[in-house]
Protein backbone atom coordinates (compact mmCIF):
# COMPACT_ATOMS: atom_id res chain seq x y z
CA UNK A 1 0.00 0.00 0.00
CA UNK A 2 1.45 3.19 -0.99
CA UNK A 3 0.31 6.53 0.94
CA UNK A 4 0.79 9.62 -1.24
CA UNK A 5 0.98 13.15 0.41
CA UNK A 6 2.06 15.50 -2.10
CA UNK A 7 -0.10 15.96 -5.27
CA UNK A 8 2.88 15.73 -7.57
CA UNK A 9 3.76 12.26 -6.33
CA UNK A 10 -0.12 10.80 -6.51
CA UNK A 11 0.17 12.37 -10.25
CA UNK A 12 3.46 10.27 -10.87
CA UNK A 13 1.77 7.55 -9.34
CA UNK A 14 -0.86 7.58 -11.94
CA UNK A 15 0.94 8.22 -14.77
CA UNK A 16 3.60 5.56 -13.94
CA UNK A 17 0.72 3.22 -13.94
CA UNK A 18 -0.75 3.91 -16.96
CA UNK A 19 2.72 3.48 -18.87
CA UNK A 20 3.04 0.12 -17.43
CA UNK A 21 -0.17 -0.36 -18.94
CA UNK A 22 -2.48 -0.48 -16.24
CA UNK A 23 -6.50 0.69 -16.43
CA UNK A 24 -6.45 3.37 -13.51
CA UNK A 25 -9.40 4.43 -11.00
CA UNK A 26 -10.13 6.60 -8.36
CA UNK A 27 -12.12 6.59 -5.26
CA UNK A 28 -12.76 9.65 -3.83
CA UNK A 29 -13.88 9.48 0.22
CA UNK A 30 -13.50 12.06 2.91
CA UNK A 31 -12.28 9.04 4.97
CA UNK A 32 -13.68 6.94 8.38
CA UNK A 33 -13.68 4.19 5.75
CA UNK A 34 -16.59 1.70 6.20
CA UNK A 35 -17.86 -0.93 3.96
CA UNK A 36 -19.93 0.83 1.79
CA UNK A 37 -16.39 2.44 0.59
CA UNK A 38 -15.02 -0.58 0.42
CA UNK A 39 -17.67 -1.74 -2.13
CA UNK A 40 -16.65 1.15 -4.59
CA UNK A 41 -12.91 -0.06 -4.35
CA UNK A 42 -14.85 -3.52 -5.44
CA UNK A 43 -16.25 -2.10 -8.16
CA UNK A 44 -13.29 -0.29 -8.81
CA UNK A 45 -10.87 -3.20 -9.14
CA UNK A 46 -13.31 -5.36 -11.87
CA UNK A 47 -12.07 -2.68 -14.72
CA UNK A 48 -9.09 -1.31 -13.06
CA UNK A 49 -5.59 -2.84 -11.98
CA UNK A 50 -4.37 0.40 -10.20
CA UNK A 51 -6.94 1.65 -7.74
CA UNK A 52 -5.98 4.60 -5.81
CA UNK A 53 -8.49 5.68 -2.43
CA UNK A 54 -8.22 9.92 -1.64
CA UNK A 55 -8.73 10.68 1.76
CA UNK A 56 -9.63 14.37 2.35
CA UNK A 57 -11.79 16.15 4.88
CA UNK A 58 -12.68 19.13 2.12
CA UNK A 59 -12.69 22.37 4.23
CA UNK A 60 -14.74 24.60 0.78
CA UNK A 61 -18.00 22.15 1.34
CA UNK A 62 -18.71 22.87 4.76
CA UNK A 63 -20.43 25.48 6.13
CA UNK A 64 -19.89 27.80 8.60
CA UNK A 65 -22.00 26.25 10.79
CA UNK A 66 -21.73 22.24 9.87
CA UNK A 67 -19.26 19.50 11.18
CA UNK A 68 -15.90 20.10 9.20
CA UNK A 69 -14.05 20.37 13.03
CA UNK A 70 -15.44 16.72 14.11
CA UNK A 71 -15.76 14.76 11.25
CA UNK A 72 -14.41 11.47 12.21
CA UNK A 73 -10.73 11.40 10.80
CA UNK A 74 -9.11 7.88 11.05
CA UNK A 75 -6.05 7.72 8.34
CA UNK A 76 -4.65 4.40 9.96
CA UNK A 77 -8.13 2.67 9.78
CA UNK A 78 -8.81 4.00 6.39
CA UNK A 79 -5.29 2.53 5.16
CA UNK A 80 -6.33 -0.92 6.95
CA UNK A 81 -10.12 -1.13 5.29
CA UNK A 82 -8.33 0.21 1.71
CA UNK A 83 -5.51 -2.86 1.93
CA UNK A 84 -8.69 -5.09 2.60
CA UNK A 85 -10.27 -3.96 -0.42
CA UNK A 86 -7.70 -4.56 -2.60
CA UNK A 87 -6.90 -0.64 -3.24
CA UNK A 88 -3.09 -0.01 -4.64
CA UNK A 89 -2.68 3.15 -2.72
CA UNK A 90 -4.19 5.90 -0.86
CA UNK A 91 -3.77 9.80 -1.62
CA UNK A 92 -3.91 12.11 1.47
CA UNK A 93 -2.96 14.92 0.98
CA UNK A 94 -2.95 17.94 3.86
CA UNK A 95 -5.11 21.15 3.04
CA UNK A 96 -2.03 23.34 1.75
CA UNK A 97 -1.59 20.74 -1.31
CA UNK A 98 -5.19 21.34 -2.70
CA UNK A 99 -5.42 24.44 -2.21
CA UNK A 100 -1.97 25.71 -2.36
CA UNK A 101 -1.48 29.53 -0.85
CA UNK A 102 -2.97 32.02 -2.96
CA UNK A 103 -5.85 29.65 -4.13
CA UNK A 104 -8.96 31.67 -5.69
CA UNK A 105 -10.60 29.10 -8.32
CA UNK A 106 -13.64 27.52 -7.76
CA UNK A 107 -16.21 25.80 -9.92
CA UNK A 108 -19.37 26.79 -10.01
CA UNK A 109 -22.51 24.65 -10.48
CA UNK A 110 -25.81 25.56 -11.87
CA UNK A 111 -28.93 24.43 -11.43
CA UNK A 112 -28.24 20.81 -10.41
CA UNK A 113 -27.19 22.46 -7.49
CA UNK A 114 -30.02 24.25 -7.06
CA UNK A 115 -32.75 21.61 -5.51
CA UNK A 116 -32.78 18.86 -2.89
CA UNK A 117 -29.26 19.75 -0.71
CA UNK A 118 -28.44 23.02 -2.69
CA UNK A 119 -30.67 25.20 -0.53
CA UNK A 120 -29.96 23.82 2.61
CA UNK A 121 -26.14 24.10 2.29
CA UNK A 122 -25.07 27.26 0.34
CA UNK A 123 -21.70 26.75 -1.41
CA UNK A 124 -21.85 23.07 -0.45
CA UNK A 125 -21.56 21.53 -3.86
CA UNK A 126 -19.30 24.59 -5.18
CA UNK A 127 -16.68 23.02 -3.19
CA UNK A 128 -17.94 19.50 -3.99
CA UNK A 129 -17.35 20.33 -7.60
CA UNK A 130 -13.77 21.91 -7.36
CA UNK A 131 -12.33 19.38 -4.95
CA UNK A 132 -13.33 16.82 -7.36
CA UNK A 133 -12.39 18.36 -10.32
CA UNK A 134 -8.54 18.91 -8.38
CA UNK A 135 -8.79 14.70 -7.57
CA UNK A 136 -9.63 13.93 -11.14
CA UNK A 137 -7.02 16.25 -12.86
CA UNK A 138 -4.37 14.75 -10.84
CA UNK A 139 -5.76 11.07 -11.59
CA UNK A 140 -5.52 11.80 -15.29
CA UNK A 141 -7.29 9.55 -17.83
CA UNK A 142 -8.90 6.99 -15.51
CA UNK A 143 -12.91 5.56 -14.03
CA UNK A 144 -13.66 7.18 -10.77
CA UNK A 145 -16.74 5.53 -8.71
CA UNK A 146 -18.92 7.19 -6.59
CA UNK A 147 -21.86 5.71 -4.36
CA UNK A 148 -25.28 6.54 -5.33
CA UNK A 149 -26.19 7.41 -1.61
CA UNK A 150 -24.77 11.02 -2.50
CA UNK A 151 -26.99 11.14 -5.60
CA UNK A 152 -27.09 14.40 -6.19
CA UNK A 153 -23.14 14.91 -5.69
CA UNK A 154 -22.99 11.88 -8.51
CA UNK A 155 -25.18 13.97 -11.16
CA UNK A 156 -23.29 17.36 -9.70
CA UNK A 157 -19.88 15.69 -10.52
CA UNK A 158 -20.71 14.20 -13.91
CA UNK A 159 -22.02 17.42 -15.17
CA UNK A 160 -18.70 18.73 -14.02
CA UNK A 161 -16.78 16.09 -16.33
CA UNK A 162 -18.96 16.83 -18.62
CA UNK A 163 -18.59 19.98 -19.36
CA UNK A 164 -14.98 20.89 -18.68
CA UNK A 165 -13.77 17.53 -20.85
CA UNK A 166 -12.21 15.90 -17.98
CA UNK A 167 -10.85 12.22 -19.41
CA UNK A 168 -12.42 10.14 -16.43
CA UNK A 169 -15.47 8.12 -16.84
CA UNK A 170 -18.05 8.31 -13.94
CA UNK A 171 -19.82 5.42 -12.58
CA UNK A 172 -22.15 5.81 -9.56
CA UNK A 173 -22.65 2.41 -7.48
CA UNK A 174 -25.70 1.06 -5.32
CA UNK A 175 -25.96 2.21 -1.89
CA UNK A 176 -24.61 -0.26 0.59
CA UNK A 177 -27.36 -0.59 4.03
CA UNK A 178 -26.84 -2.03 7.15
CA UNK A 179 -28.76 -5.45 7.34
CA UNK A 180 -31.86 -2.88 8.96
CA UNK A 181 -31.67 -1.24 5.72
CA UNK A 182 -30.43 2.13 7.20
CA UNK A 183 -27.20 3.76 4.50
CA UNK A 184 -23.74 3.63 5.26
CA UNK A 185 -22.37 6.86 5.79
CA UNK A 186 -19.47 7.85 8.24
CA UNK A 187 -21.87 10.51 9.73
CA UNK A 188 -23.77 7.35 11.23
CA UNK A 189 -20.57 7.29 14.02
CA UNK A 190 -22.80 10.88 15.67
CA UNK A 191 -25.45 8.85 16.12
CA UNK A 192 -26.25 7.25 20.06
CA UNK A 193 -27.94 3.93 20.16
CA UNK A 194 -31.38 5.55 20.81
CA UNK A 195 -30.84 7.71 17.80
CA UNK A 196 -29.82 4.87 15.62
CA UNK A 197 -32.70 3.00 16.29
CA UNK A 198 -34.84 6.08 15.53
CA UNK A 199 -33.16 6.45 11.86
CA UNK A 200 -34.10 2.77 10.75
CA UNK A 201 -37.42 4.78 10.06
CA UNK A 202 -35.58 6.01 7.03
CA UNK A 203 -35.52 3.32 5.57
CA UNK A 204 -38.98 1.94 5.90
CA UNK A 205 -40.68 4.65 4.76
CA UNK A 206 -38.99 4.32 1.22
CA UNK A 207 -39.41 0.85 1.33
CA UNK A 208 -43.23 1.95 1.71
CA UNK A 209 -43.19 4.58 -1.08
CA UNK A 210 -41.22 2.01 -3.15
CA UNK A 211 -44.06 -0.35 -2.86
CA UNK A 212 -46.73 2.35 -3.40
CA UNK A 213 -44.84 2.87 -6.58
CA UNK A 214 -44.46 -0.67 -7.88
CA UNK A 215 -48.32 -1.09 -7.51
CA UNK A 216 -49.22 2.03 -9.89
CA UNK A 217 -49.08 5.36 -7.10
CA UNK A 218 -48.11 7.94 -9.50
CA UNK A 219 -49.23 10.96 -7.55
CA UNK A 220 -46.27 13.17 -6.03
CA UNK A 221 -48.13 14.42 -2.84
CA UNK A 222 -49.20 10.58 -1.63
CA UNK A 223 -45.58 9.39 -2.50
CA UNK A 224 -43.91 11.94 -0.56
CA UNK A 225 -46.64 11.27 2.42
CA UNK A 226 -45.49 7.54 2.88
CA UNK A 227 -42.27 8.55 3.71
CA UNK A 228 -43.46 11.38 5.66
CA UNK A 229 -45.60 9.64 7.63
CA UNK A 230 -42.26 7.19 9.09
CA UNK A 231 -39.18 10.35 9.19
CA UNK A 232 -41.34 12.97 10.69
CA UNK A 233 -42.57 11.47 14.14
CA UNK A 234 -38.50 10.89 15.00
CA UNK A 235 -36.91 13.91 13.05
CA UNK A 236 -35.32 16.44 14.94
CA UNK A 237 -36.12 18.50 11.76
CA UNK A 238 -36.89 17.57 8.35
CA UNK A 239 -34.46 19.65 5.51
CA UNK A 240 -36.58 18.29 2.58
CA UNK A 241 -38.53 15.22 1.60
CA UNK A 242 -39.09 15.57 -2.66
CA UNK A 243 -39.56 13.67 -5.96
CA UNK A 244 -37.61 14.99 -8.69
CA UNK A 245 -36.76 14.46 -11.99
CA UNK A 246 -33.56 11.94 -11.40
CA UNK A 247 -31.59 13.12 -14.14
CA UNK A 248 -32.43 17.35 -13.82
CA UNK A 249 -33.28 16.91 -10.24
CA UNK A 250 -36.20 19.46 -11.02
CA UNK A 251 -38.54 18.97 -7.64
CA UNK A 252 -41.70 17.48 -8.83
CA UNK A 253 -44.87 19.74 -7.12
CA UNK A 254 -47.34 17.23 -4.71
CA UNK A 255 -50.10 17.60 -7.69
CA UNK A 256 -47.90 16.55 -10.56
CA UNK A 257 -47.86 13.08 -11.60
CA UNK A 258 -44.62 10.99 -11.18
CA UNK A 259 -42.64 9.58 -14.11
CA UNK A 260 -42.11 5.88 -13.99
CA UNK A 261 -38.34 6.32 -13.22
CA UNK A 262 -38.74 9.13 -10.35
CA UNK A 263 -35.66 10.39 -7.83
CA UNK A 264 -37.21 10.27 -4.18
CA UNK A 265 -34.75 11.67 -1.44
CA UNK A 266 -34.71 12.89 1.39
CA UNK A 267 -32.98 14.45 4.15
CA UNK A 268 -33.06 15.17 7.71
CA UNK A 269 -31.52 16.04 10.87
CA UNK A 270 -31.56 13.05 13.90
CA UNK A 271 -29.56 12.58 16.96
CA UNK A 272 -26.80 15.24 16.05
CA UNK A 273 -26.60 13.85 12.46
CA UNK A 274 -27.84 14.99 9.25
CA UNK A 275 -28.81 11.76 7.33
CA UNK A 276 -29.48 11.88 3.53
CA UNK A 277 -30.89 8.74 1.64
CA UNK A 278 -32.77 8.02 -1.66
CA UNK A 279 -34.28 6.20 -4.32
CA UNK A 280 -35.03 5.80 -8.13
CA UNK A 281 -38.43 4.67 -8.09
CA UNK A 282 -38.52 2.20 -11.07
CA UNK A 283 -35.18 1.62 -10.88
CA UNK A 284 -33.88 0.84 -7.62
CA UNK A 285 -34.86 -2.05 -4.82
CA UNK A 286 -36.76 -0.65 -1.89
CA UNK A 287 -34.30 -0.24 0.60
CA UNK A 288 -36.05 -3.24 3.11
CA UNK A 289 -37.65 -6.02 1.67
CA UNK A 290 -41.10 -7.03 2.57
CA UNK A 291 -40.26 -10.09 4.41
CA UNK A 292 -37.73 -8.16 6.97
CA UNK A 293 -40.00 -5.01 7.02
Amino acid sequence: MDLWRSADAFRHACDDARRRGEQVALVPTMGALHRGHQALVAEARKRATFVAVSVFVNPTQFGPNEDFARYPRDLDGDVRKSVEAGARGIYAPPSNEMYPPGDETRVRVGALASTLCGPQRPGHFEGVATVVAKLLILTGPSIAYFGRKDYQQLKVIERVVKDLFIPVEVVGVPTVREEDGLAMSSRNAYLPADARARARAIPRGLSDAARAFAAGERRVGEIVRWVRAHVEPIADAIDYVDAADPETLRVFGSAEQAPERTLLALAIRTGGARLIDNVVLGEDPAPITTESH
